[in-house]
This record gives structure tokens, C-alpha cells and sequence, in this order.
């Protein structure tokens, strides 16, 4: 099947340790996604946790729930989690957010793997690079806000 890698960073003024807190918590995920619309069924799984999200896809009237399985490992502590995931679309994500300490907080490097079935490659990557481009604007807005 095809496959397709992308990776973006972004600095963002917290430190790896927050950031890295907000990440391993499945339910920060919602919003942080803009098509995730439920975390569920989150249980421990060797070296993190695995659960499964949902994703809600809208063709103008018609939605569609996209319930994705999603096991999460904790492979460095506070500076690596890597999410694989599955689609019953054939579709498999591999995510891997590396964070470096810098002066001005944390340089987050998210890198991407994704595999897909042919006829879904244009939709499939056009959703993972509006995903993780929203996903760092996002996780960059919360994180600069007080707490």
C-alpha cells in the first residue's frame, strides 16, 4: 500500500514537561483534533495506554463516525510518545512527537507515517496534514496560556 511521511515543528514557550503531561492524557486530544468528537474505553497497555477515538467526517448533510483504535507508548520519558493507529479504512498512522528543551520552551517535532489503500491517498493525506497543522496551532494556544 502507498505511504506518505510528513513532519512539521513547532517552538512552543512551555516546557517539555507540560507539554509532555498534556499529551499523555488521551482526552487532550479532543479538540486538539478537529475531527475527534470522543475518547473512550482508555485502558492501560504495556509502556502507556491504548483507547479508541472517534473521528466525525461531514460531506455537507451526511456524517459519518470513524471509530479508530489508538495505542499510545510513552518511549522516552518527557521527550518522545509515539500513537499508533488503525482505521477500519486500512488506513495506519504512525505518530511520533519528539520535544527538545530550548531557552524560548520546547521545540515540538511531530513526524507522521501514514499508509492507505490507493483510491483514499489524496483524502487520507489532505486530512493528516490539515490535522497536524491544527493540532500544533492548537497544542501552541493552550499551552501559552496560564494555568
Amino acid at each position: 500500500m502507498p505511504s506518505q511521511t510528513l513532519s512539521r515543528t513547532a517552538r512552543i514557550s512551555a516546557p517539555p514537561a507540560k507539554i509532555y503531561a498534556h499529551l499523555s492524557d488521551p482526552q487532550s486530544y479532543l479538540g486538539l483534533s478537529p475531527l475527534l468528537v470522543d475518547i473512550r474505553d482508555v485502558r492501560p497497555h504495556p509502556g502507556g495506554v491504548a483507547y479508541t477515538a472517534v473521528e466525525r467526517f461531514r460531506y455537507g448533510v451526511f456524517t459519518w463516525d470513524n471509530p479508530i483504535a489508538v495505542t499510545m507508548t510513552f518511549q522516552a520519558p518527557e521527550t518522545r510518545i509515539v500513537s499508533d493507529v488503525r482505521s477500519p479504512a486500512r488506513v495506519h498512522l504512525i505518530s511520533t512527537v519528539d520535544l527538545t528543551p530550548v531557552p524560548e520552551g520546547t521545540d515540538l517535532t511531530e513526524t507522521i507515517h501514514v499508509t492507505y489503500p490507493p483510491l483514499l491517498g489524496r483524502f487520507v493525506v489532505g486530512q493528516a496534514t490539515a490535522v497536524q497543522q491544527h493540532r500544533l496551532a492548537e497544542l501552541t494556544r493552550r499551552m501559552s496560556q496560564p494555568r
